[in-house]
């Protein structure tokens, strides 16, 4: 064998063996493969094998990475009515502050697989970003005086991306009220079909081929069974072949808003690149050593053949959620009203489960009606807990209390049984400037 073709072989064979290797680690799912550059931050670890979800271009720069950004958070960003929107540092009079730090850019501020720079919120985040526009800030506002610019984005204070409930009009028009209101309740939901609702189908009418008894009853006793969801809707839609297990496709026939939300959320991010389903062993939060290993699609919440909101609302959550937060729930002042409305002791929609603060409900307007939806999104108001307070907290409680509420660790881990410990000057502090 010549020289020249014997180098070709050994070519060849370490071409194949490279190829080989990077192909077992590129479907490696319980540990991190070694390409990798670096760990993923907690809001995108378990996408971080699907790299052209953000790195769409292999050639592509920072500004390939932006658009990726936006590509799942501008509906976001867009939602909280941005308050550092891009318009604002591309006007011409901030061009001066784009000299300091290019704001237009996502990655300037939130890198990946930067884990040294990885904070609390599981994003990466400089934590003093705020200098660089507002290095002034003590001689414009003496009222910071002494404040590191490490604390602007405390609880309470500012909030880069959604101000909605800590700029300075909002705080001012709602510095009084009582600590509890009376008493709220949850929005009926008038949005959750995308087809028309049929006539309420009994037992005798189920179209299933071979069901159990059990299933039948449950099916008949269900919202399904009463909005005219026959068996082949789910198992056979649209006389395809029957299917024992349809998975998350005959969801989205009826509740494409809902699988919307639990796809950008973090229960269904794997789903939406199409990296399967992601299970409580992957995640990065404290769960039970026998929560479930299936990976989470719809049914891990609802029950396929009983939807019942209640084991949605609360059960679901804490059957797999082992935080000191979800544990503390059972004794707490929010699941004592939940126990009352189960015991018909309250109104319906008064009591306050995981769902009701997680979960929240929101009003949309489509075709000049109001529809109700439940958001599926559970990432959507979860960090920074700021944006709990106008979309949850106010509901029930003043914003005084809620800002103090959300400030306190220690309170949070207890599932808000008692009152905050601190104070947030952020209401008095405006209060006093205006009075100058």
């Amino acid at each position: 064998m010549s020289r020249k073709l014997s180098i070709w072989l050994a070519w060849l064979v370490l071409c194949l063996s490279l190829a080989g290797y990077l192909s077992y680690q590129m479907f490696l799912e319980e540990q991190k493969p070694d390409f990798i550059i670096g760990e993923a931050t907690h809001g995108h670890h378990q996408i971080e094998m699907s790299c052209d979800t953000c790195h769409t271009d292999p050639f592509g720069g920072e500004e390939i990475i932006h658009n990726a950004c936006l590509g799942c958070h501008q509906e976001e960003l867009k939602t909280s009515h941005d308050s550092h929107p891009i318009k604002k540092f591309t006007d011409p009079r901030n061009a001066d502050r784009l000299e300091k730090i290019n704001a237009v850019s996502c990655v300037t501020c939130h890198g990946e697989h930067k884990q040294d720079q990885t904070f609390e919120m599981g994003v990466t985040l400089p934590d003093d970003f705020c200098y660089e526009c507002h290095a002034e800030i003590a001689e414009e506002r003496p009222s910071h005086e002494g404040m590191g610019f490490d604390t602007c984005a405390s609880a309470g204070c500012h909030n880069y991306h959604d101000n909605r409930a800590l700029y300075e009009d909002f705080l001012l028009s709602n510095n009084e009220g009582p600590m509890i209101k009376a008493m709220a309740q949850v929005l009926a939901r008038t949005g959750t079909q995308s087809i028309e609702r049929k006539a309420s189908l009994s037992i005798d009418q189920a179209d299933a081929p071979s069901a159990s008894p059990e299933h039948l009853k449950e099916w008949s006793e269900s919202i399904h069974a009463t909005a005219g969801v026959n068996c082949t809707s789910c198992h056979a839609p649209q006389r395809q072949a029957w299917q024992d297990d349809p998975g998350l496709a005959a969801c989205n026939i009826c509740h494409t808003h809902e699988e919307k939300g639990f796809l950008a959320g973090k229960h269904g991010m794997k789903l939406s690149v199409g990296l399967g389903k992601m299970s409580p062993a992957t995640g990065r939060a404290a769960f039970h050593e026998n929560a479930d290993t299936t990976g989470l699609d719809c049914a891990s919440c609802h029950d396929a053949h009983k939807p019942e909101p209640k084991l949605a609302a609360v059960e679901s959550c804490t059957s797999c959620h082992n935080d000191t937060h979800t544990q503390n729930y059972a004794n707490s002042p929010h699941a004592e009203l939940w126990k009352q409305e189960l015991k018909g002791e309250l109104p319906a929609g008064s009591g306050v489960t995981c769902a009701t603060c997680h979960m929240p409900r929101e009003v949309h307007k489509e075709f000049g009606e109001e529809v109700v939806r439940v958001q599926h999104n559970q990432s959507m108001n979860l960090r920074p807990n700021e944006k709990m307070i106008r979309s949850v907290c106010m509901d029930c409680h003043s914003l005084s209390f809620s800002i103090d509420a959300l400030a306190d660790e220690v309170l949070i881990e207890n599932n808000f049984k008692g009152l905050p410990s601190q104070n947030i000057p952020s209401i008095q502090m405006v209060l006093d400037r205006e009075a100058k």
